[in-house]
Parts: structure tokens; sequence; C-alpha cells
């Protein structure tokens, strides 16, 4: 009876172990396949343009004003260059030289004119993948921060992560064509969101041409920056095109205009440069930057240890937010509010936020901060306080 008891439970254990692994192995892909999207953006019903993906976000916020297929897993060649870079940018020792690997800068398509022995700085490098769009030098930052093309995928898809990316995966630094290297339209405009918060990475990327110095000696070199949208699109500040045959033209955009700033995304779109500009006068002219300062609330926080018991928050800069007509009079605003602070406190220093709100996705973000100084009270005369305290509390218990 002992064993039959036995052989069941192995018999058990062995179905549930293998219901396990079956769906282990159900959740991970195949070479090659991909899964359906693991979020969905529906498209704007009023408008279609000719691509196969596509998105325009506000790059403060990363409100979602079109959409077209955002979600939909696409190859999206050179544009996987933004997160090369700005994982490049991220890096210590930016200006200092090194010579290149010889078997990374081996690699077909366009290039930024690596040869054996050259010196090269990883700044030098981010130019090079974001004006050039140089496989050479997105493969030789790769090798020189994480040792191989392989180990830097690995990052890059860590940092994808962290962002929100859920549709994306990376497998090559260049972006050259691989089943199992794709993203979305909403995803790289996340990415591009976030790249353009590095201040070099965003000055790069803004510039038509720029001079850099590599080689072997290092000696100037002129690049110029395959996007046109920079010289034909007044407001555009970035980012970053991209192609291949199996990805067609791919293109991430950003341009600015009376206070708005927008992100736009086509994936395997044929005439992209029209198509953002087409896209950039429609919200600019639909987004009105409204001061909201009137609508938010009078703070003032309790201060811990200072010579003042409390400060006053200020709205600095003034709380201004992109609205669409007739939003107004339906925001949603939600605060983010630190309870009480420890003294010192600054001017200037961050002590919240107000979150404004549309239709549930977030439009503005404005930040409170403290109006003056409170400077921390004086040791003697705050131990003084506590010793104080802690005698009379002392007597009252006797």
């Amino acid at each position: 009876m002992l064993k039959k008891a036995v052989a069941l439970l192995v018999a058990f254990l062995l179905l549930f172990v293998g219901v396990r692994l079956t769906e282990a192995q159900a959740a991970e892909p195949a070479f090659g396949e991909k899964q359906v999207s693991a979020q969905t953006i529906p498209d704007t019903p009023d408008l279609q343009v000719n691509a196969k993906g596509a998105v325009v976000i506000d790059a403060y916020t990363g409100r979602v004003l079109f959409a077209q297929n955002a979600n939909g897993r696409l190859p999206m060649a050179s544009t996987t260059k933004i997160m090369t870079a700005l994982l490049t940018l991220e890096q210590e020792d930016l200006d200092r030289y090194f010579v290149v690997d010889p078997t990374a800068i081996k690699v077909e398509g366009s290039s930024m004119g690596l040869i054996e022995g050259d010196k090269v700085t990883l700044s030098i490098l981010a130019y090079g993948m974001l004006l050039a769009s140089g496989n050479d030098g997105a493969n030789a930052a790769a090798v020189k921060i994480a040792g191989s093309q392989e180990k830097f995928a690995q990052k890059m898809n860590q940092r994808a992560q962290q962002l929100g990316m859920e549709d994306t995966h990376f497998v090559t630094p260049s972006g050259l064509n691989h089943e199992n290297h794709y993203s979305t339209a909403y995803d790289m405009a996340l990415l591009a969101q976030e790249a353009l918060k590095n201040p070099r990475f965003a000055d790069i990327c803004s510039q038509s041409k720029a001079v850099v110095e590599y080689g072997n000696p290092p000696y100037r070199r002129w690049l110029t920056n395959h996007n046109k949208l920079l010289r034909n699109y007044e407001g555009a500040v970035g980012v970053k095109t991209g192609f291949t045959k199996k990805a067609g033209r791919c293109l991430v955009s950003c341009a600015m205009r009376d206070g708005s700033k927008l992100i736009c995304v086509t994936l395997n779109c044929p005439d992209d440069w029209e198509v953002h500009a087409k896209l950039y006068d429609r919200y600019f002219e639909k987004l009105t930057p409204v001061d909201i300062t009137s609508r938010l609330p009078s703070v003032k926080i309790p201060v811990t240890g200072g010579i003042r018991e409390a400060v006053n928050g200020v709205y600095s800069p003034p709380a201004q937010v992109s609205l669409l007509d007739g939003e107004l009079e339906q925001l949603e605003i939600k605060a983010r509010i630190a309870p009480f602070l420890y003294a010192p406190v600054r001017k200037g220093q961050a002590i919240g936020s107000f979150t404004v709100y549309s239709d549930g996705q977030p439009i503005g973000e404005v930040p409170l901060t403290a109006q003056e100084d409170i400077p921390a009270r004086q040791k003697e005369k705050w131990w003084l306080a506590r010793w104080l305290d802690g005698l009379f509390a002392h007597e009252r218990r006797e």
C-alpha cells in the first residue's frame, strides 16, 4: 500500500513538473518567433499615415497624441543606435582615447570610416553613431564597454526593461537585421524620450554637422547627420534615422514649438520626412501651452529641526502644460508632496510635484520647490530642547 502511494505521488510530481516545463517552454518564444504585443495603444481614428507603425508623444510627459499600430513589433534598423549611443554616453572617461577593436569594426553597412589601429573616444563614437550612423562605431563602443557585442546587447535589453519597452528585444548594437531584433513605434518613442534627457546625447543628435578627431594619429573629420529634418523642418532637434531592406525607412525625430516638445516615430515609412512634418504641423497646431498655476493649491510643509516650523512651496517654473481644445475644464490634478522636511531646507529645493491628467493620461508635471531657506536650529539649543523634553517626560512619569 505504501509503495503504491509513493508511486502515485511520484507520478503526480512528474506530471506537475511536466506541466510547469510546458508552460515555461510556451512562455519563451522560439528563435525568430515574435509574441503578440505586451501592451495595446488604440489607433487614432481620424488619421492614417503610410507607415507600418507610427506614434507621436509629448516629449515631456509621454502622452500619446497619435498612434497607428504603435505596439506592432517591427525591425527598427539603425534607430537602434539611440540605445547604443545613450549607454555609451553614460560611461565614464568619455573623452579618453583608446584603440578600436579590429574585429568589431569589420561590419557591413553605413560606416564612420574606422580602420584597424584607429584611436577614438566614446564621445566620438557617439557622434559617429548619431550622425554618420556608423555600424563600426556602434560595434566598437559595444566591445569597449561590455567586452563583446553579445554582452552589450544584454545591457541594452536590461535598460529597455527599465524604461518599460515591453515589446523590444535587442540583438545587435548597430541595428543590422536579425530575426529576434525588433521594437515598436511606441517603445522607440519611450527610448528617445529618455535619451533626450541626457544633455550630451541631446546636443549631439541636434547637430547637422560636426568636426571630430580620430585616426592613427587622430585628425579632424567632418561628420554629416543623415537626419534631413534638422535642415528642412523648423524646430527639429533630433533624433535618428534608420534603413535596411527588411526594416524599410525608419525615423525617430523630435521637434519643439511654442513651449511644446513632441517626439515622432515611424517604422517602415517610405515618405518619412513628409509624414513627420505633417504630423508635427497637425499636433503643434492642436496644442496650446496654458499656465494652470491658478488652479493649483497653496502649499506649506512642516519643517523638523528648523528655525521656522514650515516652508511655503512655489511653482517654479510656472505651471504650464500643453492642452488640446476643450481639455482645460476637465483636468485632474494629483499631488505628490513630502509630509514634512528636515532642516536645513534650501531655496529651490524640490519638495513635491503635481501631475496633471486628461482622460487618464498624464499631460504635465509641475514641480514644487521651497520658497526660501530654512536653516537648522543651532545644535546646542536643539540638544537642550531634547534634554529638557526628556527630563520633563521623566518627571511626568513619576
